[in-house]
């Protein structure tokens, strides 16, 4: 793994995978998961699936009475999932876009995204898809971190500012989402149920570099002109040599698409 400013991008099913099976990843999905409350026979659909990383946990949970509905826009991501997913009967991967899921209104019982919406066009769309796929008293799961909330520690605090403010205003497309979604969920026809903020923490700077794009992200704050090169690399090059910090918040959202009742049923 190169920790090297510039570095070019990994592989993005490559970098998915790694960054789910950190410590912080393992920890968050398995709350998000545990969270979807899923039975043997429910249909679950996880929006944005990328290469497949949690697609065998809820498959395990529904059972072969049940089916899981992945869905990625990105064929690279789906032969990764298909890979991890051969063998279970429960699993149908399709290709397609949260904007216009190729799913049926009303065809599932619990739906997730998780770091999705922060790249997308349109959040409110997709959300607005996610409640026409979700049949009434179906449970949905959101996760999305907030890169405002990024610090990573230095002496040059400045440039560590600098830095986030770059990640927020260039480098992600919607990097405030997670404060977002309780407000989004809600205008698209959820009821919220939960919100929960959590705060990974990195002390390795070569995880964190991996993860958060620290080398990478720098360098394009160089060369559009947000970071000064000698200051940047200076702050670069401070940050692998003593003890290493930085954080950012993820928001987990739950919430349930209502019933005319406005009471949860369960399939």
């Amino acid at each position: 793994m190169s920790t090297t400013l510039g570095a070019p991008r990994p592989d993005q099913a490559s970098y998915m995978l790694r960054a789910a099976a950190a410590e912080a990843g393992r920890a968050y999905k398995a709350r998000l998961i545990e969270r979807l409350d899923l039975a043997p026979g429910q249909t679950v659909l996880d929006a944005g699936c990328g290469p497949g990383t949690d697609l065998p946990a809820l498959a395990e949970r529904v059972g072969e009475a049940g089916a899981v509905i992945g869905v990625d826009r990105d064929p690279r991501m789906l032969a990764r999932a298909r890979e991890r997913t051969a063998g279970l009967r429960a699993v149908e991967l399709c290709e397609g876009d949260v904007h216009a899921l190729p799913v049926a209104s009303g065809a599932v019982d619990r739906a997730k995204t998780d770091r999705v919406l922060m790249h997308v066009a349109d959040p409110a769309a997709a959300l607005s898809e996610l409640h026409r796929v979700t049949r009434p008293g179906a449970l949905v799961a959101l996760a999305e971190p907030d890169w405002d909330t990024l610090v990573v520690d230095s002496d040059d605090l400045d440039t560590s500012r600098a830095f986030t403010r770059y990640t927020t205003g260039y480098a992600v497309r919607n990097a405030t989402i997670g404060r977002s979604l309780p407000r989004l969920a809600a205008a698209a026809g959820f009821r919220v149920e939960d919100v929960t903020a959590t705060t990974p923490v990195f002390r390795d700077f070569a995880d964190a570099d991996h993860t958060l794009g620290l080398g990478r992200n720098l360098q394009q704050a160089i060369t559009e002109g947000h970071i000064d090169e000698v200051r940047g690399r200076r702050w670069f090059g401070g940050l692998s040599q003593g003890p290493f910090f930085a954080s950012f918040t993820l928001v987990t959202v739950i919430a349930v698409r209502p019933t005319a009742g406005g009471r949860l049923s369960r399939p």
